[in-house]
C-alpha cells in the first residue's frame, strides 16, 4: 500500500480544526456528540484524511460508548494499531495505514465474533451511503 505523507500545514489546508486534531495530533471528539454515533444507515465508512475505506455499516453496532463501534475493520491491513500509553492508562489506538491518521483505540470487550470493540472518532470518518 502506498503511504501517504504530508506536514501539518498540508492537512491543516484540507481538515477542518477538529479533524486536525483528532486525526493528526491524536485528540478525542466528545462522547455523545459524533455525527456517526447514531448512524444506522447502510455503507461504509472511510478515512477523513485519505479516503480509505476502514469499516461497514455490517460491522457496526451500539456499544453505549459514545463513539461509532465495529466489530470488525473492512480489512485489517487497512489499519495499524500501536499500544497508547496516554491519560495513564495502557490501550491499543487503531490508525489509517494509508495516512496515519489517529482514529481511535480497540478494545477487547466487543461482540461475537471477533470480541473486538473499534471505538472510532466519528470526526475520524467519513460516510458513503450505499
Amino acid at each position: 500500500m502506498e503511504k501517504i505523507n504530508k506536514t501539518d500545514k498540508e492537512w491543516r489546508e484540507i481538515l477542518s480544526e477538529e479533524e486536525f486534531i483528532v486525526t493528526r495530533k491524536k485528540g478525542t471528539e466528545r462522547a455523545f456528540t459524533g455525527k456517526y454515533y447514531k448512524n444506522e444507515e447502510t455503507g461504509k465508512y472511510l478515512c477523513i484524511c485519505c479516503g480509505k475505506e476502514l469499516f461497514s455499516s455490517e460491522h457496526k453496532f451500539d456499544s453505549g460508548s459514545g463513539w461509532p463501534s465495529f466489530f470488525l475493520p473492512v480489512n485489517e491491513e487497512n489499519i495499524k494499531t500501536e499500544t497508547d500509553l496516554s491519560h495513564f492508562m495502557r490501550r491499543t489506538e487503531v490508525n489509517c495505514a494509508k495516512c496515519g491518521a489517529h482514529l481511535g483505540h480497540v478494545f477487547d470487550d466487543g461482540p461475537k465474533p471477533t470480541g473486538k470493540r473499534y471505538c472510532i472518532n466519528s470526526v475520524s470518518l467519513k460516510f458513503e451511503k450505499k
